[in-house]
C-alpha cells in the first residue's frame, strides 16, 4: 500500500531542518522535501504544478520571510513570503483535496494583554514581520477549510539561526551575556513541534481520527522572559558565565516586539489532545539533540 505523502516546504530551514531530522521515527509517511531550490513558494504557477503533480496528503508549510527587523523596510517580500505564498499553497491544496498546515506567529498581537492570548482575541500586530503573518492566516483560512494553522513563539532548535544558538555562541565568545527581561512568552523547540505536527497528521491522515480544523496555539507550557530563557540555556548547557538583565530599550531595534504574547494552548490540549512539554523540559531534549519521545 502506498504512503500518505507529506509535502514540506522550506526544507532547509531551521523547522523544516527539523522534519528532516524525524523522517525515519514517522515512517507511515513519505516525505517530499522541498527547499527553495525545489520549490520557491512566492511564485504562484510553480506551487501549483509542484502540488498538482505530487498529489498529497498533506502540505506542511515551514516556508516563510522570517527576518523580523528587515521586514520594516522589505514590506513587500514580507508580504510575498508570508500572505501570498501562503495564499498560493493553500489553493493549490484545495484544488488537490490536500491538508495543508501553516505556521503562524505569537507577532500577530500588541503584546498589551496581562493574560495569555487565545485563538479568539482581537488581533493587533505592531510590525510589519506580524502583518504579513496575519494576512498569511486570513488567506489561508479564506481559501482552504481543510488547514491546521498553528500559531507558535520563540522558536529554536539546533538549525537555522536562532536564539538558543545565539546565546551558547556569545557565551563562549564574550564570558557574559546582557538580555532582556521585559518581553514574555513562551520558548518552543522545533523538533517538538514537528514531531507534534506529524502526530496530528497521524491522527488525522492514518487513523482517521475526528479533529476539528482550524486555528491553534501551539508552544511548549510555562511562561520566560528573554533573560529567563538564556539563564536556562546557560544553566542546562553547564557555561559558568554571567547573565545580566537590561530592558528592552538598551537594544534599539527597528521592529517593535510585542512585551507580553504569552499564547494559551488550551484548544489544542482539549480538541487535539498530544500533551505539551513545559519549556524547560523543550530546552533539555533540544541540548540532546532529541527528536521528542514518543507520547
Amino acid at each position: 500500500m502506498e504512503k500518505p505523502k507529506v509535502i514540506i516546504t522550506g526544507a532547509n530551514g531551521q523547522l523544516g531542518c527539523e522534519f528532516r531530522a524525524l523522517e525515519q521515527a514517522f515512517s507511515d509517511f513519505e516525505f517530499v522535501f522541498a527547499s527553495k531550490l525545489d520549490l520557491d513558494v512566492t511564485v504562484e504557477s510553480w506551487v501549483k504544478q509542484f502540488i498538482t503533480d505530487h498529489k498529497p496528503a498533506a502540505v506542511v508549510n515551514c516556508a516563510a520571510y522570517t527576518n523580523v527587523e528587515r521586514a520594516e523596510d522589505e514590506t513587500e517580500n514580507a508580504h510575498l513570503g508570508n500572505a501570498l505564498a501562503a495564499g498560493f499553497i493553500a489553493d493549490a491544496c484545495h484544488e488537490t483535496g490536500s491538508m495543508m498546515i501553516h505556521i503562524s506567529t505569537d507577532y500577530v498581537f500588541d503584546g498589551t494583554s496581562n493574560k495569555p492570548y487565545t485563538e479568539s482575541d482581537s488581533v493587533n500586530p505592531i510590525n510589519e514581520y506580524g502583518k504579513s503573518k496575519l494576512e498569511g492566516e486570513r488567506l489561508v483560512d479564506e481559501k482552504i477549510e481543510r488547514h491546521f494553522t498553528l500559531r507558535t513563539s520563540w522558536v529554536y532548535g539546533n538549525f537555522g539561526h536562532n536564539f538558543y544558538k545565539t546565546m551558547i555562541r556569545l557565551a563562549k565568545e564574550r564570558g557574559s551575556l546582557s538580555v532582556v527581561d521585559d518581553q514574555f512568552a513562551s520558548p518552543t523547540y522545533a523538533g517538538l513541534l514537528a514531531a507534534d505536527i506529524l502526530r496530528l497528521l497521524q491522527k488525522v491522515i492514518i487513523k482517521h481520527e475526528h479533529v476539528e480544523y482550524g486555528l491553534y496555539h501551539y508552544t511548549q507550557t510555562g511562561i520566560a522572559s528573554w533573560f529567563n530563557f538564556a539563564q536556562e540555556i546557560v544553566s542546562q548547557s553547564k557555561l559558568n558565565v554571567p547573565v545580566n538583565a537590561v530592558k528592552t530599550g538598551a537594544f534599539p531595534t527597528k521592529a517593535i516586539r510585542p512585551v507580553y504574547s504569552k499564547l494559551d494552548t488550551t484548544k489544542w490540549e482539549k480538541q487535539i489532545g498530544i500533551p505539551l512539554y513545559d519549556w524547560r523540559d523543550g530546552l533539555a531534549m533540544c541540548l540532546n539533540n532529541l527528536p521528542s519521545p514518543i507520547h
